[in-house]
């Protein structure tokens, strides 16, 4: 028996959804057999048991995208639409053969996600940003907003924890690059990792942070958990947004001044991307040595205008910005993206004032094609390293 129906005429499969939810059931063999003869279908044990499947799989976890989750590997998985799904295995963006029966089985499932996560996701609020238990960060817009349909993005966090050897085994890290981010973590000099989305930003830093000694102190502040360091003392403080009455939002920034109290050796944001730009420029600028983040970039050279951009929306001079920035931030790492998707440590790059007080990258280290090539912030690293 066919589950799908001519156009305008619901299926069998949404018929006996639709019944099973007036009449409050569980999908069982029985519940469905019975919703089935209610709709006058006559249907063998083997429908029976695939409309259970697919309406238990509608109902727990994240449904279809349950097995794309478990991939090994997986960083992102992308919904667009009803017939169109992506995962990210490390390989860049790839086309699954994964899809819903309509928008609307990808909005229910949208919706039931963030009704996980304890948020509200219809057309009054038609998106949501959230994360769910397992740490799996939730990012939905529903249609008619987003075409061809509703959207659905999942950020996966990662399962292990690298260490700086291991990308140096799989080609991220080359051999001299290994031990020039050896020398930045024991230097204690305050540092940034920027790249572009999905570039390997988080996996570096959590591989740096797993360098430290360990009997220092890390206390790291995020929006979504993702750093997840091997090293023995670890604190980490999570933002949480507003509930939907619009009560109890923590900022990153509220963070940043609470983990300033809590005695850290390394003060780390995971990413700066708003206020706490300026609780974190303030605090590398008072002794806090070792700080480090991440920051959205697609270049070293980018970066001053983008701590200016944060900066002065956060209410800074722009002088002051460039002024905080040059004395708290001694080093940027670079990472990014090849053709095939391979990430790898691009660039090392140094700060710099320019005659007029302005900030700027200096590319110290470029890595790339096997070769390392020394650029004009070399001298300024080596004395940054000692």
């Amino acid at each position: 028996m066919s589950m799908h129906s001519s156009a305008g005429e619901p299926s069998v499969l949404e018929r006996v959804r639709r019944r099973l939810a007036a009449d409050s059931s569980e999908p069982t063999a029985l519940t469905v057999a019975d919703a089935l003869r209610s709709e006058q279908q006559v249907a063998g044990t083997g429908t029976v048991l695939q409309i259970v499947d697919q309406l238990r799989s509608e109902s727990h976890g994240a449904g279809p995208l349950d097995p794309l989750l478990a991939l090994p590997d997986v960083t992102d998985v992308l919904v667009n639409g009803p017939h169109d799904v992506h995962v990210d295995c490390g390989r860049g963006l790839e086309r699954v053969p994964v899809r819903f029966d309509d928008d609307e089985a990808v909005r229910r499932l949208a919706q039931r996600l963030a009704a996980q996560a304890g948020r509200r996701l219809d057309d009054a609020s038609p998106w949501v940003d959230a994360r769910l238990r397992d740490g799996t960060r939730l990012h939905a817009v529903l249609s008619p907003l987003a075409r061809p349909g509703t959207v659905i993005s999942l950020r996966v966090p990662a399962r292990r924890s690298y260490s700086l050897a291991d990308l140096h085994d799989v080609g991220s890290v080359t051999g001299e690059a290994l031990e020039l981010l050896r020398q930045l973590v024991s230097s204690r000099a305050a540092f940034l990792v920027t790249g572009g989305t999905g570039s390997g930003k988080t996996t570096l830093l959590s591989a740096l942070l797993s360098e430290v000694a360990p009997t220092e102190r890390i206390v790291v502040v995020e929006d979504a958990t993702e750093l997840r360091p091997g090293h023995p003392h670890v604190v980490g403080l999570e933002a949480r947004p507003a509930n939907v009455e619009g009560a109890g939002q923590v900022t990153v920034r509220d963070l940043v001044r609470q983990a300033l109290r809590m005695r850290p050796d390394r003060l780390v944001v995971g990413e700066v991307r708003g206020a706490e730009v300026v609780d974190l420029l303030a605090a590398l600028n008072t002794g806090h040595e070792g700080g480090c983040g991440t920051v959205h970039a697609n270049s070293t050279a980018d970066v001053p205008a983008r701590f200016e951009a944060l900066g002065v929306a956060a209410g800074l001079p722009r002088a002051a910005v460039h002024s905080q920035l040059a004395a708290g931030i001694d080093v940027v790492v670079h990472v990014g993206r090849t053709g095939a998707g391979r990430r790898s440590v691009e660039q090392v790059a140094v700060m710099a004032r320019t005659g007029d007080g302005i900030v700027e990258c200096v590319p110290a280290m470029s890595f790339g094609g096997g070769r390392s090539v020394r650029g004009p912030g070399a001298a300024r690293l080596l004395e940054v390293l000692r």
